[in-house]
């Protein structure tokens, strides 16, 4: 009888995950993240184990050697980028992810941090709380141009969303040709997405290219009244450089579903900095998106089991 280690914090102990897993014949073990840990602590929960459901928590090269019995690792959500999958792929381990599960969600959010960002919402909110009316302008969506970086689900899902407000949208992927078969984007190098936009909306996967991308020279070729969202990765933006050109005005704002450090540091550059909303990474946590994500998973971790895994990076 294989054994299941599930490390997803909104998985629980009787719910219709674990009971799916166990009339698929598997032993689950529960033992969420609930923020960073030890290494050691995640080695020797997974002491045992054939498979795991696991958040965001890195899987290292180490990790993973110490894991002799581990044989497929689904990570419920899109991005995989803190699993080390050439080591997986170097000991035989499948690993899965499960591309547009959460997209809806996730263009749901990015609208809401748009209109949060062009409506001075926080602003206005924080302000009241603080007892004061603040009263400072904001402005339409109706007209203007957001960037999508990147063109997967959720970006996807993003289009028609931009377009009932009224937006132009341009994108910059390197989605083959065949996959943009969307009416209404018009595809663009980074280079004129920058100058273009007056908001940027990020929905890539961080890898090499990726990390760091947005940098000091790429918010210098922004609109001064640009605005930053990210929904995707933190460490696709550079931190130190974003506070910068905030600070300084060389873009107007940011509003920040995703850090590079989870939960966000006391130390962080970003914090106290008019113009930068940070959030708790949110974007793909609706009920209906976790219902569909734990189900897909578990449908998922069975079927590599099985051998016949849908989505396997490996």
């Amino acid at each position: 009888m294989s054994r299941v280690l599930i490390t997803t914090d909104y998985l629980r102990p009787g719910d219709e995950v674990d009971q799916y897993l166990r009339s698929a014949g598997l032993t689950t073990r529960h033992d969420p993240m609930t923020g960073p840990r030890d290494p050691e602590q995640l080695v020797s929960a997974l002491a045992g184990m054939d498979a795991a459901l696991i958040a965001n928590e890195p899987f290292s090269a180490d990790l993973l050697a110490r894991a002799p019995q581990l044989k497929v690792v689904v990570r419920t959500g899109v991005g995989y980028d803190s699993v080390d999958v050439e080591a997986a792929r170097g000991l035989g381990i499948t690993v899965s992810n499960l591309p547009g599960v959460n997209a809806n969600a996730v263009a749901e959010y990015t609208l809401g941090l748009l209109i949060t960002s062009a409506r001075r919402l926080i602003d206005s909110a924080t302000g009241v709380a603080a007892g004061t009316w603040p009263r400072e302008d904001g402005n339409e969506l109706r007209g203007a141009t957001l960037g999508l970086f990147g063109f997967g689900a959720a970006a996807r899902a993003v289009l028609p969303l931009a377009q009932a407000f009224g937006m132009d949208v341009v994108c910059t992927t390197r989605s083959p040709e065949s996959e943009r078969d969307a009416t209404g984007v018009r595809f663009v190098s980074f280079a004129e997405l920058l100058a273009t936009a007056d908001y940027v909306s990020i929905h890539s996967s961080l890898t090499n290219r990726t990390r760091g991308l947005f940098d000091a020279s790429a918010f210098a070729r922004m609109k001064k009244t640009a605005i930053l969202i990210n929904t995707a990765r933190g460490a696709i933006v550079d931190e130190h450089a974003l506070a910068a050109a905030v600070r300084s005005g060389t873009i107007a704002g940011a509003a920040l579903d995703v850090v590079t450090e989870e939960p966000m540091p006391a130390e962080s550059p970003l914090r106290g900095i008019k113009g930068i909303t940070v959030c708790s990474h949110l974007a793909g946590q609706t009920a209906q998106a976790r219902r569909a994500t734990g189900l897909a998973g578990a449908e998922e971790l069975v079927a590599a089991l099985e051998g016949r895994p849908r989505f396997a990076v490996t």
